[in-house]
């Protein structure tokens, strides 16, 4: 970092990856490292009062700040170790210490086991405050280095169990799952599902998925799911419990269905229902909350539908590295990985890990807006879907053009719903892209194809064939197993 790219952050302010110090202690250091590796990462700045001023550090190594040193010292006596970049920076006749700090790949503590967070205060600022027990469980789910629903709870038994969940769960796995599943006994089948150890402890993910109601309020007094229903502010429903994941993804999966209207519309001589949310909606974003919360939090997995809208939301925020703008695009990041694999064993979600993607997918199949995330927050995650009314001409040019073979990728399906025009992508448009592929990565597959242009494997060894035979491309290996070069 040099003071071209300093200037622009300290007139930004101090944010949650920036802190601006104008003078600290080792110690104060070293816990204001701590506090940026379990947030976001970030950057501090030594010589720089509250207001974004260079007011200058002091030398900490005879008369000068020696980087590598400083590095040592923060790598010292942070556990684990703390690898930080550290800059002296000259502003105007003095010097700014610049520490970047990278996200903690672990929960990070100082050496005398001192944990902190960055986060706001109650006045909107942010601030380095301790950890409580709670978010250091819930800080290791997020970055994956704990999975919650697999830790032993030393005072539960198997008589905290219940078989009508147990059965719940083989008829939802016979029905859409892994039927290996269904002939097992329930301790075979939590064997199979890695929810208890040798000794056969029951896990949190045990009890929270076969659980007697009773036995979770005793031993995972954090659970609680709901389902609300709202009429201009006023609460015609408020259901709150302590049910097991299965048995509440049923029953409030049931609840939104009952009130998911929809718009007809005419389609020749087919009527076609629009509903509100599509299933894909309703059963992605319930199961996700309840699979992806944050349960070493106190908190509520709630479902709400108010004047027309669905609103799901969880404790816990997004898992580290996942974020609003990247939320369909990321690869998954599970915070509780025996909980979904689980589900997707018991087929009750998308089993590619795409489920939002899915959803998204889902309501602009139906001509309406995709959920919007903006309202979460580190400590919650809240899908909102508005469904307004449908676009029914945008549905229509889609179902002609699917009709006529032509399927869309989720990013043009987005630009379809922004524009409101489906454009076909033409044979000649088809063949620049697959060129160009082949240019930047020097082979393509038929697969590749399909994807990239986004039509059946038919339609992409029929364009294959057709630049093979334009002496453009030239075909290695099998049918089944070849790629196509360049000619």
């Amino acid at each position: 970092m040099d003071d071209v790219q300093l200037r622009p952050i300290l007139t930004q302010g101090e944010t949650l990856t920036v802190e601006f110090k104008s003078r600290v202690s080792d110690k104060e250091l070293v816990e204001t490292v701590v506090c940026l590796a379990n947030g976001r990462g970030g950057l501090l700045l030594i010589g720089v009062d509250d207001e974004g001023a260079v007011v200058g550090d002091e030398p900490r190594h005879g008369q000068v700040t020696d980087p590598a040193r400083l590095q040592s010292l923060i790598a010292g006596r942070t556990v684990p170790s703390v690898e930080t970049a550290v800059t002296v920076i000259p502003v105007n006749g003095r010097e700014v210490t610049a520490v970047e700090v990278p996200v903690g790949q672990d929960v990070i503590s100082t050496k005398g086991g001192k944990f902190l967070r960055r986060t706001l205060d109650l006045h909107g600022n942010p601030s380095c405050l301790p950890m409580n027990p709670h978010e250091v469980i819930g800080r290791a789910g997020s970055i994956g280095v704990l999975d919650f629903s697999g830790v032993v709870l030393p005072s539960a038994t198997w008589s905290d169990l219940s078989d009508a969940e147990f059965a719940r769960f083989r008829e939802a796995a016979e029905s859409g799952g892994d039927p290996t599943l269904v002939t097992l006994s329930n301790r075979d089948l939590l064997k199979a599902l890695d929810l208890t150890d040798r000794e056969e402890n029951i896990t949190a993910g045990a009890l929270l998925l076969f659980g007697n109601e009773s036995s979770i309020a005793e031993h995972l007094p954090t659970h609680e799911v709901g389902f609300q229903e709202l009429e201009n502010l006023k609460v015609r429903v408020n259901e709150i419990s302590r049910i097991p994941l299965l048995k509440a993804m049923e029953e409030i999966s049931d609840r939104v269905r009952a009130r998911n209207p929809e718009e007809e519309m005419d389609f020749g001589m087919q009527r076609i229902g629009l509903p509100h949310f599509a299933e894909v909606t309703i059963r992605e974003l319930i199961a996700n909350a309840l699979i992806h919360r944050d349960y070493a939090a106190q908190g509520t997995t709630l479902a709400q539908i108010s004047d027309n809208a669905l609103t799901v939301s969880n404790p816990g925020g997004f898992p580290v590295g996942i974020t609003i703008a990247d939320l369909v695009s990321a690869p998954p990041r599970r915070r509780n990985p025996r909980l979904v694999d689980a589900f997707k064993r018991a087929g009750l979600v998308e089993r590619t890990g795409r489920g939002v993607a899915r959803v998204f997918e889902g309501q602009l199949l139906l001509g309406r807006p995709p959920p919007n995330y903006d309202r979460s927050n580190e400590h919650v995650v809240i899908a909102r879907v508005v469904p307004g009314s449908a676009d029914k001409k945008m549905v229509r040019s889609l179902i002609e053009a699917r009709r006529d073979g032509q399927s869309f990728s989720l990013p043009e399906l987005m630009e379809i719903h922004r524009t409101g025009e489906v454009r076909d992508l033409g044979q000649s448009q088809m063949e620049g892209l697959i060129m160009k592929y082949v240019e930047t990565n020097g082979s393509v597959t038929r697969g590749k194809v399909a994807e990239l242009c986004q039509v059946d494997s038919t339609k992409a060894g029929s364009l294959l064939r057709r630049l093979r035979d334009q002496g453009k491309l030239r075909m290695e290996g099998a049918r089944r197993t070849a790629i196509y070069v360049k000619a």
